[in-house]
């Protein structure tokens, strides 16, 4: 079996400065998108402009942190606002939901398109291939940061962790034991399919005409089947465990309205065509 490579969350210290991983992470995803929005708007007829491209990446930035915060506080972690509601506020502790900054996202094109007088899926057919960039570099945070493990696996790319780091993976092993037994690393399944392979099957669909609402509509089909599929060997949020029969799961459940919706996108793009 291999062995998870222990890697310090913290990026950079400096006196009380403290730069993480994760949060690199995430300004890499946005540089990416943002070059790719640059490169794809550059093209001939494209009917984006650098100008428009920049405030596109910016509306969608906000509403990737504010929506992927206050999703996770509502999905994963409402007991917090309950207690106190000022734990909304408390990032540095963590908690980030894909489909709350999805929320959020949809939010800012709405704003964006209204401004600039074009139809909503003109705006979302632009940027769902962007996401995925994202997306990879979200779940690459979540494998150094340690964090959304799936279950335990025998296959021979499974990864054993360090007891001393993660003592619940070790919580029934014997006193003294220093690795875990396997576990899936559901992290880099995510950013293998919801971010590497999803991106590359976008990119190469709209690299062509297609008709509006498409691209979005495969965008939500793929990802919500990506995303549930995962979640099968994926360890479910402690504080919320199986939803129904043992295997339901909060993402599930929030990845089968995308799933629908982007059957539909699509069924509605072709037959108006």
């Amino acid at each position: 079996m291999l062995t998870y490579p222990d890697i310090d969350p913290i990026a950079v210290a400096i006196g009380p400065l403290r730069v993480h991983w994760y949060g690199l992470m995430y300004l890499a995803g946005f540089a990416l998108s943002w070059a790719l929005a640059r490169s794809r708007a550059a093209r001939p007829g494209s009917g984006w402009t650098a100008e428009m491209v920049d405030d596109v990446i910016f509306y969608c930035i906000i509403g990737v942190i504010a929506g992927g915060r206050l999703g996770y506080m509502l999905f994963y972690g409402f007991d917090q606002i309950l207690a106190n509601p000022l734990n909304l506020f408390k990032v540095w502790e963590g908690g980030m939901a894909f489909h709350g900054g999805l929320i959020g996202v949809i939010v800012a094109m709405l704003v964006f398109a209204r401004h600039q007088g074009l139809h909503f899926f003109q705006v979302a057919d632009f940027v769902s291939p962007l996401v995925p960039t994202g997306l990879m570099f979200g779940r690459i945070g979540n494998f150094i940061n340690g964090e959304l493990w799936g279950h335990r696996t025998d296959l021979p790319w499974g990864l054993q962790l360090p007891c001393a780091r993660f003592p619940a993976a070790c919580a029934d092993q014997p006193i003294g034991t220093l690795l875990s037994p396997a576990v899936h690393p559901s992290q880099l399944y995510e950013a293998g399919l919801e971010g590497l392979a999803l991106f590359l099957i976008l990119w190469t669909f709209s690299s062509r005409p297609r008709p509006m609402m498409a691209v979005s509509g495969l965008f939500l089909l793929l990802y919500g089947c990506f995303r549930f599929s995962i979640e099968f060997v994926r360890t479910p949020d402690v504080q919320l465990g199986y939803l129904a029969f043992d295997w339901l799961t909060m993402g599930q459940i929030l990845s089968t309205p995308m799933i629908l919706c982007g059957a539909l996108f699509l069924l509605l793009a072709y037959r108006r065509r």
